[in-house]
């Protein structure tokens, strides 16, 4: 589980998706948290500017975990543009065997 977490390539499965949600909220929150706790989110602008950037590389990682995840329903990434793709997603399996994007996660062939 989360082997290659910043690479785009391959597919995850249902539960690692699910996992990264989590991650992505909790890191954010506690982003937040600090920020805000060390008083940088006043209402500065240089407090803003330290919140986007330290936030930047959590986001990035969400979006690759979603592309996987996408490659394993046998779909193209940019499907993750379309609202609501999340569900599907997080609560369809994935496609039996082998496809262009690599092996089954889950091991079935």
């Amino acid at each position: 589980m989360f082997k290659n977490t910043f690479s785009y390539k391959g597919r995850i499965r249902r539960t690692e998706y699910a996992l990264s949600i989590i991650i992505y909220y909790g890191a954010t929150f506690l982003i937040g948290f600090i920020l805000g706790f060390l008083g940088i989110t006043d209402g500065a602008t240089y407090g803003l500017g330290v919140l986007y950037l330290s936030i930047i590389p959590v986001m990035y990682w969400a979006i690759v975990q979603a592309i996987k995840r996408a490659h394993d329903r046998s779909a193209s990434g940019w499907w993750i543009l379309v609202p609501f793709y999340g569900l599907w997603l997080l609560f369809g399996d994935s496609v039996v065997g082998e496809n262009e994007y690599g092996a089954n996660p889950k091991g079935i062939n």
